[in-house]
């Protein structure tokens, strides 16, 4: 199988440590469809969290794997009630319950079921990022990451997908999940995401109005160095 097409289905699994816990990292190693579900789950929560679900998730079906198939056909409110067991799969369960049955749905009707089909034969990284917009809950920034999770972890690497990820696809970075790939990166990643709340936070300068002028002679100057 080429670099293009490899995938989390690739019969060399890539070693994935985004759940930090090593079966649910196996699963999300060999399993497109949990890969898929992590990348879902992974908001409002830590990513560590968002990642172990699809495990959880399978063993309370009581399956090693995930079947799109069979979660897309399942009693909204049986399956809600199964994401809901202690311990949660996510903060905020029903509402995830909802979106997982809402992309194996589609999956089911757009893939005939399977997840690795999304980017097993996408032509550019353009075009996969598309492909991962139209999937539901999967909004620009997320479908970029994941593209870069695919690009950077699992070997999809279709022609332009480092610039289709944007800054996410930016080698040595450590801004989203494609970087994790253990404690310590997850722990640089981690003070990325907290740099980068923090500096939205931030109280932004007030602006002169455009025209105003100081007083006479009053004009600051220009420290050493400008």
């Amino acid at each position: 199988m080429s670099p293009a097409s490899q995938s989390p289905a690739s019969a060399e699994s890539p070693e994935i440590r985004l759940a930090q816990q090593p079966d649910a990292d196996a699963l999300l190693g060999r399993s497109p469809l949990a890969a898929l579900v992590g990348m879902l789950l992974d908001q409002q929560v830590p990513m560590e969290w968002a990642f172990s679900g699809p495990y959880t998730i399978a063993s309370r079906l009581g399956a090693d794997d995930l079947d799109a198939h069979e979660i897309a056909a399942r009693d909204p409110e049986e399956f809600a009630a199964l994401l809901s067991e202690k311990p949660a799969v996510h903060r905020y369960p029903g509402s995830m319950a909802q979106r997982v049955q809402q992309l194996c749905r589609f999956l089911v009707e757009e893939y005939g079921g399977d997840a690795e089909a999304v980017w097993a034969d996408a032509a550019s990284g353009k075009e996969l990022l598309a492909r991962l917009q139209a999937l539901p809950g999967f909004g620009k920034q997320k479908a970029q990451i994941f593209l870069a999770l695919l690009g950077k972890q699992y070997g999809v690497r279709p022609p332009g997908w480092r610039e289709a990820a944007g800054a996410y696809g930016e080698q040595g970075s450590y801004r989203s999940a494609a970087d994790i790939t253990g404690p310590e990166s997850l722990a640089k990643v981690r003070a990325h995401k907290q740099e980068m709340k923090a500096a939205a936070k931030a109280p932004k300068p007030v602006k002169a109005a455009k025209g105003s002028k100081g007083s006479k002679g009053s004009k600051e100057p220009k420290s050493a160095g400008n």
